[in-house]
């Protein structure tokens, strides 16, 4: 995404959100939002894909979150892409997600940030380019602003830790779920430093590949709607012993791996 764009839409979307004052989530951002996104493009509501998620969060930094996009409902519609928008960041694109077949569909658990009150959209496409989304409502706010005092060099120590495993039993041709976790800050860009009050400039895992006996299983292009230590708890198909590889990279072009054996 081209960083003017970003301005753009930031720009934009903070003007609107302003105007809200604390009030409950405005299903009229969407319109703003989808039409940065996706210009003049038609989106269909559907129920082969969902969203779950408390309606009241009890933290705006850290908004569980679980999307599904149901294969054997959809018809013959094949999702390759999943972007997940909370209509009232200050950024809202949290993160796109790239499928492959190995998902077996899609069922993803995350955390996400919330500036305030707001919808949450997923936005599927499919092979042809079509448009597929869901909703939901869910109250939050404070998730991406404020201040920092973290002591810099246990951040940067701890950047990039990662937790993986494969819960078992595994049973080779069918789902298995995956659990991900890599410590991160992820900050905003929009947090001040507590000190000088000026903004600290933004540090946040980009991207993080899943492949399993080096075939792509998923590539997430990670946001800085993401809570702090990214964590994705999702399905996938292991079709023999092997292993889960895990990649991720940060905006400063560090890259962090991580493997597990993947046994019956």
């Amino acid at each position: 995404m081209h960083k003017n764009f970003l301005i753009g839409l930031f720009s934009l979307c903070s003007l609107v959100v302003t105007t809200l004052v604390q009030a409950e989530a405005d299903p009229k951002l969407w319109d703003v939002v989808k039409e940065a996104f996706f210009a003049k493009r038609d989106i269909q509501e559907v129920d082969f894909l969902k969203i779950e998620a408390p309606r009241r969060a009890e933290s705006g930094a850290q908004v569980p979150v679980s999307y599904s996009y149901d294969k054997a409902a959809a018809n013959g519609v094949v999702i390759k892409k999943i972007y997940a928008i909370v209509d009232a960041n200050p950024i809202p694109l949290t993160a796109t997600y790239h499928l492959t077949d190995a998902l077996g569909g899609f069922s993803l658990s995350t955390r996400v940030r919330y500036e305030t009150d707001s919808f949450i959209h997923i936005v599927g496409e499919d092979e042809k380019g079509k448009l597929y989304m869901a909703k939901r409502e869910i109250r939050a706010a404070g998730g991406c602003g404020g201040t920092v005092d973290n002591d810099e060099a246990a951040v940067r120590a701890e950047a990039g830790k990662i937790k993986m495993n494969v819960e078992t039993p595994v049973s080779f041709g069918n789902l298995s779920t995956a659990v991900f976790n890599i410590r991160h800050v992820m900050r905003t860009g929009l947090q001040r430093d507590l000190v000088s009050q000026g903004y600290v400039p933004a540090f946040y895992i980009n991207k993080t590949e899943f492949k399993y006996n080096g075939k792509p299983v998923m590539t997430v292009d990670v946001g800085v709607g993401t809570s702090e230590n990214p964590y994705f708890k999702f399905s996938f198909i292991p079709d023999a012993p092997g292993q889960l590889e895990a990649v991720a990279t940060d905006n400063e072009g560090k890259t962090f791996t991580h493997m597990v054996e993947v046994k019956s």
